[in-house]
């Protein structure tokens, strides 16, 4: 068996539907013989997990599979390995690396206390 990453996509649409459009890409790992029963596994998982449920003002929410438009085998598994890349462009480099270091300190601080807690 391999490990396969995918990358599956879901539209977002929020009652009608008139709003920016929303997508979401999320990364899975798939295990498969080969690429294309990964494929076929990761585009099943995403028809599988489509769903249509009221958000908190009662309109109905609709996450709509759209494709796997991503697929790589992971050849090894190892430290540090990378699996993802994805090159962002934003209007203030300033307000990106705060914010990034924020969440670097939420992330740490948080498994600090799960770390202090298991002792």
């Amino acid at each position: 068996m391999n490990w396969y990453l995918a990358k599956i996509v879901y539209r977002i649409i929020c009652g009608d539907g008139d709003h920016t459009p929303q997508f979401d890409e999320q990364l899975r790992l798939i295990e498969a013989e080969d690429g294309l029963q990964a494929f076929n596994k990761a585009q099943a998982m995403g028809e599988r997990e489509q769903e249509t449920f009221l958000n908190q003002q009662h309109s109905p929410v609709q996450w709509k599979f759209i494709n796997v438009s991503e697929l790589h085998r992971l050849d090894k598994l190892t430290d540090g390995a990378e699996i993802y890349s994805r090159i962002k462009e934003e209007e203030d480099a300033d307000i990106y690396v705060h914010m990034t270091n924020v969440r670097a300190a939420q992330l740490l601080d948080k498994h600090s206390h799960e770390f202090i807690e298991s002792l």
